[in-house]
């Protein structure tokens, strides 16, 4: 098969890449390098550097179709910024979006893997796993942004048969199992890189924002899954969307508190993990964990890497072996 990945040069695209071409398929990325990293997309894949807000470029790329499917990932990501800059995220990621299924649609394209998010569950409080059937209330712009494109996604399906897998996704992290891939933000925000980071003293004392929440330890509770394990979701969606649309959450279905991530990291490093209590970061709920249970009797997939102890040690492995991420 041949795929177009969006953001393939990001953290989740560029494992995602790997994946499709661990399976045997063709796979041509592309990106606007805001976020990623040239170096993160392998060897012999068409790498195409456009903007997906440049419509006629990104028509351009996708015109050189066929394709068997897109899978969609380029987006601004981080919740505590679209707080401070809500228009901004709104429009980046609503926009790109729109355009590329847009595009899609011109060039008959029948299938789309779209990045959504589990921020689209972050309104009320909820102490137990979350099913798609949960109601969406999205507590941040950047979690409203996802949701605006599932619903253009379900008019693309409903007027014009575009089929989608939208995939709700919880926290992702880990590197790829043989060093070909890992995490390399600027800045970092994700807690287990930074975690790392702090145990191998490249960081001052790591920051824990809330530790008066209503959870067994006070600190946020969060469902890691390993981005090999989403990787594999990724190709499992593309076949469940020959006729239908489909929506799955995916997550390893129990959750880690921050202070058990950074316990998990000196016992994995065997190092002290210095830190220190930070005021909560508004947007962030108490607890995300999923329900995976329709993903997994659907497609068969279940997490390889399902301990926080084996995310770490990928995440750890990859960092002690690229200390400087990407640019070398």
């Amino acid at each position: 098969m041949r795929y177009l990945v969006t953001g393939g040069a990001g953290f989740v695209g560029s494992h995602v890449v790997l994946a499709l071409l661990d399976a045997g398929h063709d796979v041509v990325v592309l990106d606007n390098l805001s976020t990623g990293y040239r170096k993160a997309v392998p060897a012999g894949v068409t790498f195409h550097k456009v903007d997906l807000l440049d419509y006629a470029a990104t028509s351009a790329v996708v015109g050189q179709g066929a394709w068997d499917g897109v899978l969609h990932f380029a987006a601004l990501s981080l919740v505590g910024d679209s707080m401070r800059d809500p228009f901004y995220y709104l429009r980046q990621n609503y926009l790109t979006a729109l355009n590329l299924v847009q595009i899609c649609v011109e060039h008959s394209v029948k299938k789309i893997v779209f990045s959504s998010t589990a921020a689209l569950f972050g309104g009320p409080e909820r102490l137990g796993p979350i099913p798609e059937t949960a109601p969406v209330q999205p507590g941040s712009p950047y979690g409203e942004s996802k949701f605006m494109i599932e619903r253009v996604l379900n008019w693309a399906d409903a007027i014009y048969g575009l089929r989608s897998a939208c995939l709700r996704y919880f926290n992702a992290a880990g590197a790829d199992p043989q060093g070909r891939a890992g995490e390399d933000h600027r800045p970092e925000t994700h807690l287990i890189p930074l975690t790392v980071d702090a145990a191998l003293g490249r960081r001052s004392a790591l920051k824990l924002f809330g530790t008066d929440y209503p959870t067994r330890d006070g600190s946020c509770i969060r469902d890691y899954i390993h981005v090999t394990d989403l990787a594999d979701a990724h190709v499992r969606a593309l076949g469940q969307i020959d006729h239908r649309s489909v929506t799955y959450n995916i997550g390893n279905g129990q959750g880690y508190s921050n202070l058990e991530v950074l316990q998990s990291v000196e016992r994995v490093s065997g190092r002290k993990v210095p830190w220190e209590a930070a005021p909560r970061r508004e947007g962030d709920p108490a607890f995300l964990v999923a329900d995976s249970t329709a993903l997994k009797n659907d497609t068969g997939w279940a997490p390889r890497f399902g301990s926080i102890d084996s995310i770490v040690e990928t995440a750890l492995l990859w960092r002690k072996k690229n200390p400087n991420g990407y640019e070398v």
